[in-house]
């Protein structure tokens, strides 16, 4: 199982390069204030100064620690330099350079930090990698992160605590993180900073374990034992007790070494009974059994994960397509697909089918049945008609005589004012169902092959084209519409065998349903009626909306199917022949497949995303079931 954390190492190094945050691979990410002697936990797990020091934020940038244990006779030592180092460091951003100087590896720390982060103690987010070889460290893999800051210092932002916090949550937040929250004795646990930031991203202390520091300054008459044993502030993975080097060991340049062996006598006169379970030694070899456990089992989901992802990569560099070969064929080929997928749209077969919305030909139909029919259905055949309108219309028809019947003219007068009230909602339809034909054009853009979103300007012509297309229909489609309502107007077929019975209906003796000197109401001399005139009146109605109501239903009928033949059906037809008779001409082939610079940049970045992914495909298949147990 040690030879988990290396491969988790090889890892955080592909997906370096291509800057991948959609993999979140097992880290343990160190979290403390800037006062809890994060450093000196850090440095007595490797055996080594090599970490910057100072006043204020010294870590301002995240340090990928990668400790790698090299037995002595390891091959490894023998550089190609020539020289050869019992321990010794690199930089992933210094290629091929080996720092055999823990003090050089400290000075390009602080170099690294200050060219990526500037030299005001500003903080950035760009890790620095470095791993350290020695026969002195358990293997391990840490991210030191800036120490939590209340003020700001120098020229620091005013909102660095809020930068610092975002930054520490950007890491803790990852589920396969173990979170190591380093918190001093001398203070309140219940107000550690980093236990406070621990508890918001992981609640029940599942992967956080407390590293307890300073045990050696607390008060006299005071101890520990009882943060030690968990009865303070609980915590899953453990809690582990640590004596720091001091300002005056540091003064005086005690080494790690000798500051761990002062650390284990001072364990066994102060906590005999927690001293095996406490201590820098102790806390590295449980940082590497809980690393590598927690690998193990993060193992299965990390490679389900790279393996779905690389199917979507190698969908995505395939959707952008291979550098054009023929020009010709290409645009042949994007201009077919996309008046097939046009048409697919309106007939209902296309592939990318809307569930939030009415699209294509299902709208069309909806336009027609609804939208339109509706319209219809809600028109009034007497609406704007009154009596005295139908008997002026019926005097004004017979002249300086009285009629002894209802004349005609004054029926088709009045009965063409009515028809005439359709055209409107008619040429309402054709205008909907344009736009919805426009419509299919941004759909078909959005869902069609990913060559249109490759070449912009083949794009632009194609949606010219087509918007060029439905402008010439629609004034023809609008015209045959108004000749289907002109139609009407120009002949009122009296003969019509659905007016017929209604012609013969209104023949019969005309009842009264009032009597003469019964109920009958006051109204003025200009406005009142005679029963013959009711009577005229009331045949001239029922007349108008018997006609009426047969028009209707002709032009709710013929409207639909006009639109579909002059319009609809005609684009289909010739949509790809005239995009290809547009667009297929030898001086527009270069410029109409001239690609654009955001595809490229993005065909480059998606092909080196899936170059890291397979490079991780291949690393995890190397471990075999063996190796996890």
């Amino acid at each position: 199982m040690e030879t988990l954390i290396p491969v988790i190492n090889r890892l955080q190094e592909v997906f370096l390069t291509v800057g991948a945050d959609s993999i979140q691979l097992p880290q343990i990410v160190v979290v403390g204030s800037q006062s809890s002697g994060k450093s000196s936990v850090l440095e007595s797990l490797v055996g080594r100064d090599f970490l910057p020091r100072g006043s204020g934020i010294v870590t301002r940038r995240p340090l990928v620690l990668q400790l790698v244990h090299v037995p002595p006779l390891e091959e490894r030592r023998k550089h190609d330099n020539g020289i050869k180092a019992e321990e010794w460091g690199t930089f992933l951003h210094c290629k091929n350079q080996i720092f055999t100087d823990f003090t050089e590896i400290r000075k390009e720390i602080q170099e690294e930090t200050d060219r990526g982060s500037g030299d005001n103690k500003g903080i950035g987010n760009d890790p620095i990698y470095l791993k350290i070889f020695s026969p002195n460290v358990l293997s391990l893999t840490l991210v030191d992160l800036p120490g939590i800051t209340k003020v700001p210092v120098g020229d620091q932002p005013e909102d660095i605590e809020i930068q610092v916090q975002e930054m520490i949550l950007s890491f803790i937040s990852n589920p396969n993180s173990i979170i190591l929250s380093v918190s001093p004795a001398t203070s309140d646990l219940a107000t550690s900073d980093a236990l406070k930031l621990a508890r918001e991203v992981d609640p029940d202390g599942r992967r956080t374990l407390l590293v307890v520091t300073k045990l050696d300054l607390m008060d006299a008459g005071t101890d520990a034992l009882e943060v030690l044993l968990g009865r303070v502030i609980p915590v899953r993975l453990g809690i582990i007790g640590v004596v720091n080097r001091s300002q005056h060991d540091l003064n005086t340049r005690k080494s790690v070494p000798d500051a761990a062996k002062d650390e284990q006598a001072f364990l066994q006169r102060h906590y005999p009974s927690l001293a095996s379970r406490c201590g820098s030694r102790y806390l590295a070899r449980t940082l590497s059994r809980l690393l590598m456990h927690h690998i193990r089992d993060c193992l299965p989901e990390l490679k389900t994960r790279v393996t779905v992802l690389t199917a979507q990569y190698q969908a995505r560099l395939n959707s952008y397509g291979q550098p054009v070969e023929d020009p010709s064929a290409m645009l042949l080929q994007i201009v077919t697909k996309f008046a097939s997928d046009y048409c697919n749209t309106i007939e209902g077969t296309a592939r990318h089918i809307q569930t939030s919305e009415l699209c294509g030909g299902a709208r069309i139909c909806y336009i027609f049945h609804e939208t339109f029919g509706r319209t219809l259905q809600s028109i009034d055949p007497l609406g704007g008609l009154t009596e005295l309108d139908v008997l002026t219309a019926i005097r004004n028809a017979t002249g300086p005589r009285p009629a002894l019947f209802v004349p005609e003219v004054s029926f088709e007068l009045l009965v063409k004012k009515q028809i005439k009230r359709l055209e409107e909602p008619s040429m309402r339809c054709v205008e909907l169902v344009h736009e919805e034909l426009q419509r299919i054009i941004q759909h078909c853009s959005s869902y069609s092959t990913q060559e249109l979103l490759r070449f912009p300007k083949l794009h632009d012509s194609i949606v010219e084209v087509v918007t060029s297309l439905l402008r010439k229909r629609l004034p023809i489609t609008n015209e045959m519409v108004h000749y289907l309502v002109a139609i009407e107007l120009a002949y009122i077929n009296t003969k019509h065998p659905d007016f017929t019975d209604a012609g013969s209906s209104v023949k019969q003796p005309f009842q009264s349903r009032q009597s003469p000197g019964h109920g009958e109401r006051a109204v003025p001399i200009s406005r009142r009626l005679s029963a013959r005139e009711q009577r005229d009146c009331e045949v001239i109605q029922r007349l108008i909306k018997c006609y009426f109501l047969i028009v209707r239903k002709s032009i709710q009928d013929s409207v639909p199917k006009t639109v579909m033949h002059f319009l609809v059906n005609y684009v289909k037809e010739h949509l790809q022949s005239e995009l290809v008779g547009q667009l297929y001409k030898q001086p527009l082939l270069q410029e109409l497949l001239i690609e654009s610079q955001e595809t490229a940049q993005q065909r480059n970045e998606v092909a080196q995303m899936l170059e890291a992914l397979q490079k991780a495909n291949n690393i995890i298949s190397e471990i075999r079931e063996t190796h996890l147990w």
